[in-house]
């Protein structure tokens, strides 16, 4: 179970997923493809429905090309 804290973690890391990706002017599609994750997992894990591993951090961060410490990096809203 995650707690709330967690929740929060997650909930803002998909966030700054989403808007990398949209700063590149991707689709959900479009993405997908570029780092081999399903849209609807994409979808999850944007939405912080998902604890991302580290390959599929790895895969966000090749699709994005970016580094993935970026995908770490953010301020909470």
């Amino acid at each position: 179970m995650i707690s709330d804290k967690g929740r929060q973690l997650l909930i803002e890391f998909g966030s700054n997923i989403r808007k990398l990706r949209l700063s590149k002017k991707l689709s959900y599609r479009q993405m997908s493809l570029l780092c081999d994750i399903d849209a609807s997992n994409l979808k999850r894990i944007e939405k912080g429905n998902v604890n991302a591993t580290i390959l599929t951090l790895h895969e966000l961060a090749r699709a994005l090309e970016v580094n993935v410490d970026v995908l770490l990096k953010y301020k909470p809203e």
